[in-house]
Formats: structure tokens, C-alpha cells, sequence
């Protein structure tokens, strides 16, 4: 087994390349976590309130509480798929929550997913 690091996007990726016979295996990139990099920024604030970011690329699979309900800080507020696994996107902060997206949406990195104020 061969590891390699590879730019995508900006982004680098661990991947180990095995040879069996003439063929070439690759195993699934994992991103390469750089330890110096700044922690995530904290979510923002908007007007009255606090946007809720897509960390990733995805599917919004489940909208776990109905709008304009009030939610508690790190409660699941909806569940967004990326590559084949659900992923809980939880509220930052108490409050109300608004959402931005609607269930079967795709957003993109960063996309605002909902307000909580």
C-alpha cells in the first residue's frame, strides 16, 4: 500500500493505492485534517438571529422540528445526507428556528440551512 496526499478543490486528501496484480485498488479519501488550521468559525448572526451553516455538500433528508418552533442549543434540527450517511445538523443557540431549505433540497457548502433568533 502507496499513501498519497491529493488537492481537490483546495482541499487535500489522504488516499492509500494498493496494487493486486494489474489492476490498482484505491481506498476512500479521507480529508487530511491540518492541525494548525483555525477552528470552524463560530455560526453567524444575522438581524435577529443565528444562521445555521451546511458544514457540507448535500440532501436535506429531514426536517426533524416543524418551523417556528422553539429549540434548545445542539438539539437536531434536521438531518442532512452526504455521501450516503445522514448526518444530524444541530441548533447553535437557543431560540426560534426559521428554515431556509425545504426536505429533498440540495445545498451546497455554506448554504443557510435555517435562522435561530
Amino acid at each position: 500500500m502507496r499513501n498519497f496526499i491529493i488537492t481537490v478543490d483546495g482541499k487535500q486528501y489522504e488516499v492509500g493505492v494498493e496494487e493486486v496484480g494489474r489492476t490498482t485498488v484505491s481506498r476512500a479519501a479521507a480529508p487530511v485534517v491540518d492541525e494548525k488550521a483555525a477552528p470552524k468559525a463560530a455560526p453567524k448572526a444575522v438581524g435577529n438571529g443565528t444562521k445555521v451553516l451546511s458544514p457540507f455538500p448535500g440532501l436535506i433528508k429531514n426536517l426533524l422540528v416543524a418551523d417556528g418552533v422553539s429549540v434548545k442549543k445542539d438539539q437536531p434540527i434536521l438531518v442532512l445526507e452526504a455521501m450516503k450517511m445522514d448526518n444530524d445538523i444541530t441548533a447553535p443557540c437557543d431560540g426560534t428556528v426559521s428554515f431556509q431549505v425545504a426536505k429533498g433540497a440540495n445545498v451546497e457548502s455554506d448554504a443557510v440551512l435555517a435562522v435561530i433568533g
